[in-house]
């Protein structure tokens, strides 16, 4: 617990940070969904998909904005999203003498299904007390689980082995935290929560195609009323909202990085109406495309890849 207090720990993963990920960007590790994070300055707004995982900061802060619903996290809070969420993720502080810093694991929802099972916890159908993104104090022995699993990148030889021990360590943290209630909801497949995982992906495989509420709730075996209901409370969006965000971040990535018109990129995503794609758009990014895209080009934003995950 002292080493905690005094900040060695976070310094610990600080450095470990800064070695492996020696330049701005997102870096890959050996570990699959071990990822490290590193920004030399504050960023505007970047629309992207928060998909299920854990963010622990060693060093800045950053935001994430789920519709009017901001999530700040830093070194004494770490963000766990439980289901593919579109935010806007913005660092808040960051230099390049104190660079951002920090790691993310994805969170394998079978594996957390597993251990729930071994344990009992098995959540109540009551319903979720927010949408599947929060954040959560960084308690020492999470922490103390994240600095071992990247201290792994220094011996490559043992991460086939201890990483994934490690990683299902983490998931028993995560899953028996105070905000656990989410990943418990969501992880049981069948459940009422858990088969918005099923509608949230289904909505990504067709994001294009005119959504039709009542295909939908066939498909994940509900009434339209209980799927807008759960969905909501999953998302804090209805399927509708969901679908609107990834056509949007979609067309802004077509345009930004393909060089798509607006129009191409609008008819590309599934819009009927140009007039339509420019009004929502203006309401999300707060410029109407062209302009937008041209603001974004000037700062040198082509590495903005607005759909990738985060």
């Amino acid at each position: 617990m002292a080493r905690f207090e005094d900040g060695q720990d976070l310094q610990e993963l600080a450095t470990l940070v800064a070695r492996f990920a020696p330049g701005d960007g997102v870096h890959e590790t050996p570990f699959p969904g071990l990822t490290l994070h590193r920004r030399s300055a504050p960023s505007e707004p970047e629309s992207c998909i928060y998909e299920p995982g854990l963010v622990v900061v060693a060093q800045g802060a950053k935001r994430a904005t789920l519709l009017e619903r901001s999530f700040i996290y830093d070194s004494a809070t770490c963000l766990v999203t439980s289901v593919d969420l579109p935010v806007a993720g913005q660092v808040l502080r960051a230099s390049a003498r104190e660079p951002f810093l920090g790691m993310k694991l994805r969170l394998d929802l079978p594996k957390i299904a597993d251990l729930i099972a071994l344990t009992g916890a098995v959540e109540s159908e009551a319903p979720m007390n927010g949408p599947g993104i929060s954040g959560i104090a960084v308690s020492p022995s999470l922490l103390d689980a994240v600095i071992r699993l990247v201290a792994l990148l220094q011996t490559p030889g043992d991460i086939a082995v201890m990483a994934p021990l490690i990683e299902r360590e983490i998931h028993y943290r995560l899953i028996n935290s105070p905000e656990g209630i989410h990943l418990r909801h969501v992880a049981v497949a069948g459940s009422r929560t858990g088969l918005m995982v099923d509608a949230i992906q289904w909505i990504k495989d067709h994001y294009a195609r005119p959504l039709r509420i009542q295909e939908l709730a066939t498909t994940v075996n509900m009434s339209e009323s209980a799927l807008h209901h759960n969905f909501k409370a999953v998302t804090a969006m209805s399927p509708l909202q969901y679908q609107k965000q990834l056509r949007l971040q979609e067309a802004r990535r077509l345009m930004l990085s393909e060089r798509l018109d607006a129009a191409s990129a609008s008819q590309r995503v599934g819009y009927e109406s140009p007039s339509q794609f420019s009004r929502e758009y203006r309401r999300m990014y707060g410029a109407p495309p062209l302009r937008d895209i041209v603001q974004l080009r000037n700062l040198g934003a082509t590495a903005h890849l607005l759909t990738q995950t985060q």
